[in-house]
C-alpha cells in the first residue's frame, strides 16, 4: 500500500503542569466503581497512513449488549470494548476510531481530523483531555459476530509518565520478570469479554517506511500474512514467553510509544485464549514444543542418584 509520510509527534515523557495544577479527567470505570482522576501527559500520535478502505457506520443494537457498554454508548457513539490488564495500571474504555472526519461534523466538533487521530487529545465526552482515550485503529471490527472480528485488533495509547492510559506498559521492558506477575489480557466487546495472554512484546519503528507495518496488518485473512506477522514479532521480540501461536488464533497489539528520537514504537502482542486454557493460570498455556525442551526438567545422572540412595 502506498503511505503518506507524516511528522510524528514527539513521545510523552514527563508529566505536564498547566498553571498550579495538573491537568485531571474523569471515567466512571464500571457500574459500582467511583469515578477516577487520572493526571496526563504530553500526547503521542499513532502511526497514520491514507485511507485503503471503505468507513463502516455505527448502528446502534443493544441485542446481547453488556449493561456497560449501553451506559458507555450513550456517553460516546465509538465506544467498542473495555480493556484491562491485571497487575498493571490498565482499566479503561476504549473507542473505534471515526476514520477521517470532514469539517463541519458537529459530534467531533467541526473541525476536519485525518484517520486515527481524534482520540489523541480527545475525552469520551468530546472534550479537549491531553493523555486522550484508548483507541482501536479505525478499519478494525470488534463486533458480536467473532466471526467477523479482525484478526488482529490494534489499540493505540500514550505512554504516560504517570502509568496512566498505556504508560504502565513500560514494565515490561523494563524488568522481565514482570511477565510473570501480568500476562493476561481482559479484552470485553460491548458484547461479550475475552480473555488473552501476552505471547511477545517489542520495540520497532513508527514510521511509514518502517519495514514492519504492524498497523497495516489487522486483517490476517491467510496463513502467509498470519505467518510473516509472527516471525516478526518472535524474531524481534526483547523475551520468550514461549506461548504457542498458530494461524486462526486472534490476536491483540497493543502500541504505545517509546522514544521520540527515532520514532519508535513499543508494542505488546497478546492471542486470545484456546478451549482448556485458564485466564490467571499460566501452567494451563500451551507452550511451544521448542520451549517446553528448553525448559523440560533435566535427569541426574545415574551415579548421582545411586549416591543419594546410599547404593
Amino acid at each position: 500500500m502506498d503511505k503518506k509520510a507524516k511528522t510524528i509527534a514527539a513521545c510523552a515523557g514527563a508529566l505536564v503542569l498547566i498553571g498550579a495544577g495538573v491537568i485531571t479527567y474523569t471515567v466512571t470505570r464500571k457500574d459500582n466503581e467511583e469515578p477516577v482522576s487520572q493526571s496526563v501527559a504530553e500526547v503521542t500520535e499513532a502511526p497514520t497512513e491514507a485511507p485503503t478502505v471503505p468507513l463502516y457506520d455505527y448502528v446502534p443494537s443493544e441485542e446481547g449488549m453488556t449493561e456497560r457498554a449501553k451506559m458507555l454508548l450513550k456517553k460516546n457513539k465509538d465506544v467498542v470494548g473495555w480493556i484491562r490488564i491485571p497487575n498493571t495500571d490498565v482499566d479503561y474504555p476504549f473507542v473505534r476510531d471515526p476514520g477521517a472526519i470532514p469539517a463541519g461534523k458537529d459530534y467531533y466538533g467541526g473541525e476536519a481530523y485525518e484517520e486515527n487521530s481524534y482520540y489523541l487529545d480527545h475525552d469520551l465526552d468530546g472534550s479537549f483531555l491531553r493523555c486522550g482515550t484508548l483507541f482501536m485503529d479505525w478499519r478494525d471490527r470488534f463486533g458480536a459476530d467473532e466471526d467477523d472480528q479482525s484478526e488482529n485488533i490494534i489499540i493505540y495509547g500514550h505512554n504516560m509518565a504517570n502509568n496512566t492510559m498505556f504508560g504502565s506498559l513500560r514494565r515490561y521492558r523494563q524488568d522481565f520478570d514482570f511477565y510473570e506477575q501480568a500476562p493476561f489480557v481482559q479484552l470485553s466487546s460491548n458484547y461479550r469479554d475475552y480473555d488473552y495472554v501476552i505471547c511477545g512484546f517489542l520495540i520497532t519503528s513508527g514510521n511509514w517506511y518502517s519495514d514492519f507495518l504492524y498497523w497495516n496488518m489487522e486483517e490476517l485473512d491467510n496463513e502467509k500474512e498470519f505467518k510473516e506477522f509472527m516471525d516478526t514479532v518472535h524474531a524481534r521480540q526483547m523475551y520468550d514467553t514461549g506461548v504457542d501461536v498458530k494461524y486462526g488464533d486472534k490476536l491483540v497489539t497493543l502500541s504505545t510509544c517509546y522514544a521520540d528520537e527515532d520514532n519508535s514504537r513499543f508494542i505488546i502482542v497478546a492471542r486470545r485464549l484456546r478451549d482448556g486454557e485458564v485466564a490467571g493460570d499460566l501452567n494451563s498455556i500451551e507452550r511451544t514444543e521448542e520451549y517446553k525442551k528448553a525448559h523440560a526438567p533435566t535427569e541426574a545422572p545415574k551415579e548421582t542418584e545411586q549416591a543419594a540412595q546410599g547404593q
